[in-house]
Parts: C-alpha cells; sequence; structure tokens
C-alpha cells in the first residue's frame, strides 16, 4: 500500500534547520553543541515515527518537484530507506557527543566549520536514504561528497589537503564520469529515473538491449565509487588524515554506507532481481567484490597503524552488504542488508576507540599499545566486543550478518563464495585478534600507570561503550530489522 505524505521530507528539514542554527551559533560553542545534540535526537525521532507504516507494509511516498518527465525530486520510504536511515540518524547522536569530547580535548580549530559540514553530510545520507529517483539520489550523493570533503582537510596542512585532494578527485571523477552517464543511459532506455515498485522488476523493459543494460549496470557500479569496490577504493584509506571522528562518519554513519546503499538500491530498485538473473549480473557482481573481501582484509594485515588497519577492514566489510545483494537470494540481501546496521554500530566502536587512544595517549600504532587494556579499560573492551563483530563470533551483531550470508550463499549452491566468507573470517581474526591480545596480555601495567594514562573524556567513552554494548544486543536479538527487511522482499 503507498501512502502519499510529506513525513520524508522531516528529518531532512531538521538537519537543514540544525545546520542553520550550528553556523549562526558560531561564537558561542555551548549553543553550538546543544543545537548539534538537539538537531541529532529530533532527527532520528522524526525517522522513528515512520517505522510503524512500514511493518504495516505501507510506503510512504512524495513528490516535491517535477522537473521533466520521468525526472522528479521525489521521496519514498520503504524497509531499504529505514534501514540506512535509521542507522545515520541514530548514530549521529553517538557521533555528537563524542565529537563533543573529542574536539574539545584537542582544542580544535575550526569547530564551527567542523560542526556545520558533519550535519550537511547527515543531511546528505538522510536524503540518500529517503530519494525516489535517481535524479533524488545523484543530488543527494553529491551532497555527502562536497561537504565532507573540508572535514577531510581539516587539519590544513600538506597531509591534509594531499588526503582530501585523492577524496575528491576519486568521488566526483567517477560520479561524473561514470554514474551521471548511467543515470542518463537509463533514462533513455527506460524514460524514467523513478524506482520501481517493487524489487522484482524494475525499471528495464524486456525489449531493452542486454548488451546496453550491461554497461550500464558497471557504470552504476563503479560509479558510486563511495562504495570502495577494488580498484576504486584508495580514496579512503588516504581520507584518514581527518579527525577520528570524520573517519567514523566515513566509515560508519554516511559516507561509505551511502555508496553500498545506493548501489543496493540500483540493483534492486533500477535493474531488479529477475533481471539481473537472466543476465548473470548478480554472480558476476558477488565474485567482483569477493575479490575486494579478500584483498583488503590481507592488506589490513600489513598495516601498524590503527586507523589504517580500520579503513582496509572496511573496505573488505563494505564488500559483504553487496555481495549479500548480489547473491539474488531472500536470505544473502537480508544478510547484506543488516550488514549496513551491524557493521554501522561495530565499526563505529573502533573508529571512537582509535580516537579515544590518541586523546589520551597520542598513540597511533598498534605496536605501541601493548598493554593499553590496564590502563583504558573500558575503551579496549569496548574495541574486543566490536572486534568480535568484525570477525563474526557470537552473540555479537556481525555474526547475524555471516549468518545470512553464509546461508545464502549455500541457497544457491555456490561453493565458492562460501569459501570466500570463510577465509574472510580468518582474515579478520588475523588481523583483530592481536590488537586486544597486545592491549590486555602484553606489555607491564606500571608502564602506564607511570605515565599517568587514563581513559578518554566521559564523553566519548559513553558513545564508545554503549555502541558496543548495542553491537551485542543487535546480535541476540536481531528480529527488528531481519523483520523490517522482510518488508521489502517480494
Amino acid at each position: 500500500m503507498t501512502v502519499e505524505s510529506a513525513l520524508p521530507l522531516v528529518p531532512i528539514i531538521i538537519v537543514i534547520i540544525t545546520t542553520i542554527l550550528i553556523f549562526l551559533s558560531g561564537k558561542r560553542p555551548n549553543l553550538r553543541e546543544f543545537w548539534s545534540v538537539a538537531g541529532s535526537i529530533l532527527t532520528f525521532i522524526s525517522v522513528a515515527i515512520m517505522v510503524p507504516m512500514i511493518f504495516n507494509n505501507q510506503k510512504i511516498v512524495y513528490t516535491l518537484s517535477t522537473i521533466a518527465p520521468g525526472i522528479s525530486l521525489n521521496f519514498r520510504v520503504d524497509a531499504l530507506s529505514l534501514i540506512f536511515g535509521i542507522v545515520s540518524s541514530f548514530l549521529w547522536i553517538f557521533a555528537t557527543f563524542y565529537n563533543i569530547g573529542y574536539m574539545r580535548s584537542l582544542d580544535e580549530h575550526a569547530q564551527t566549520r567542523y560542526y556545520t559540514c558533519f550535519a550537511v553530510a547527515i543531511l546528505g545520507a538522510q536524503g540518500v536514504s529517503y530519494s525516489g529517483s535517481l535524479f533524488s539520489l545523484y543530488l543527494f550523493y553529491e551532497i555527502i561528497t562536497i561537504f565532507t570533503y573540508p572535514l577531510v582537510a581539516h587539519h590544513q596542512d600538506e597531509e591534509g589537503y594531499a588526503g582530501a585532494k585523492k577524496y575528491i578527485v576519486y568521488l566526483m571523477g567517477t560520479s561524473k564520469g561514470l554514474l551521471l552517464p548511467a543515470t542518463v543511459l537509463t533514462y533513455v532506455f527506460t524514460g524514467t529515473l523513478d524506482f520501481a515498485d517493487n524489487i522484482t522488476s524494475g525499471i528495464f523493459t524486456k525489449g531493452t538491449d542486454g548488451v546496453w543494460i550491461t554497461v550500464t549496470y558497471g557504470l552504476f557500479i563503479f560509479g558510486f565509487a563511495k562504495a570502495a569496490i577494488m580498484p576504486l577504493h584508495n580514496w579512503l584509506p588516504s581520507a584518514m588524515v581527518a579527525p577520528t571522528p570524520v573517519s567514523a562518519l566515513l566509515h560508519a554513519v554516511a559516507v561509505v554506507k551511502a555508496g553500498v546503499f545506493c548501489i543496493s538500491r540500483v540493483m534492486l530498485s533500477v535493474f531488479g532481481l529477475e533481471l539481473l538473473q537472466a543476465l548473470n549480473l548478480g554472480l558476476c557482481t558477488a565474485y567482483l567484490v569477493s575479490f575486494t573481501i579478500l584483498v583488503a582484509s590481507i592488506i589490513a594485515l600489513t598495516k601498524d597503524d590503527l586507523k589504517a588497519r580500520l579503513a582496509y577492514s572496511t573496505v573488505s566489510q563494505l564488500s559483504y552488504i553487496v555481495l549479500g545483494v548480489a547473491l539474488l537470494d531472500p536470505t544473502g540481501v537480508l544478510g547484506g542488508i543488516i550488514h549496513i546496521v551491524n557493521h554501522g554500530f561495530s565499526k563505529i566502536t573502533l573508529f571512537f576507540c582509535a580516537g579515544a587512544i590518541y586523546v589520551a595517549t597520542r598513540k597511533k600504532k598498534i605496536s605501541d599499545m601493548a598493554g593499553i587494556g590496564y590502563a583504558m579499560p573500558f575503551t579496549m573492551g569496548a574495541f574486543a566486543i566490536a572486534s568480535l563483530s568484525m570477525i563474526g563470533v557470537p552473540p555479537v551483531a556481525g555474526f547475524v550478518s555471516k549468518w545470512y550470508l553464509l546461508n545464502g550463499a549455500m541457497s544457491i549452491h555456490n561453493l565458492p563464495i562460501v569459501l570466500v566468507l570463510m577465509a574472510s573470517t580468518l582474515l579478520n581474526a588475523g588481523y583483530f585478534a592481536p590488537i586486544t591480545i597486545k592491549a590486555f596480555f602484553q606489555g607491564r601495567k606500571e608502564k602506564w600507570t607511570a605515565a599517568d594514562i587514563k581513559e578518554a573524556p566521559v564523553t566519548m567513552v559513553v558513545p564508545i561503550v554503549l555502541a558496543a554494548l548495542i553491537s551485542v544486543v543487535l546480535g541476540i536479538f536481531p528480529q527488528f530489522f531481519s523483520q523490517l527487511i522482510g518488508r521489502l522482499m517480494p
């Protein structure tokens, strides 16, 4: 059942108002931070209001403007929309409190610009979530790219500008050179940019040339470079020069999640399961991202810088989401989409931990962290829990994702994908477990006591611990999101 309502605009309007208030409160830091907190909470509430409607098998649609026949600035909320909308709005609350502790502890400059751009990035994520057409999706996708550039370049030093330059060249280059042509081709072949009403049929007609469909599909897959599928992944590790909360925004909340969300949306709502199956595009995509899953994990093993290791972990873990959808099996699709949630909470925990370690110790290298668990037990305990999720150990959330993915691969009798998932799990353990072992079972307590090293500020530690605990809750009680995603299935 389709319901016409302006509800999808409410969270977007709230974020716009929040952004303006943050910008106008530049000389009053307490007020600026208050608007950030209030805006994030209100945004999440406005998203949560739509949950009962989706559980009642309703879809919310709203057209703001029609530019040309088949091209509209319109919005829709279904199960897939709500998944990304909930994750980005809820994690914004965590990131806001963490930002306050981080930015104040390091006495960072240009904080008004920082908070403003952070809010606009969330605006882009919310817009991407509820886009009802490729036109709307492209618009908000570019908003995220443009306004995260100042965040990556925040430190305004040579390293920061170099990382930001690579970031903008990769993402703007692919969006203009690949994504925009794919969107134009879609309009030429179908006469519309609106998403299909169901994920089975898509919007392409049966008479469309399969070669051109394949070309268009390939342009979309690589055009959404925020998904960091190899070889268009290198911007992501380079962007780690940004402040750690920005890294969390990039990896867990808005940027890369927008990439994999967009790919999932295009696969399901533009091409559809039947067409992808008929042209064998699903399986080709699954093998493509399997390469990314394995190679990025191997590279992560070689990194001593904690954020760099986490960055390559993200490159690998993002491809689980695309892999699940590409299996074109209901269980696999469920595993891929639910990983948007599970990876979000676990990865934001890991990056928050990295930031807390830097604030408390100024250390970035894993080799320098022997025994740090004695000085920062809450931070490293949360890191251990989130690591278990990334590995896929029950009862933490990542186990649920991998369980569904494995079942999806076995449902289509694809042994190579099963082996990829098993091998990647071993690689995950190989680059995460040594960090926890080093923190709690190596080094001496006296080293940290003598240096008077303690936990980071409470505004940083509380979001870390809560995010880690939520990962456990999602692992034990996955029903809410699995049932929500079930509303998407035909």
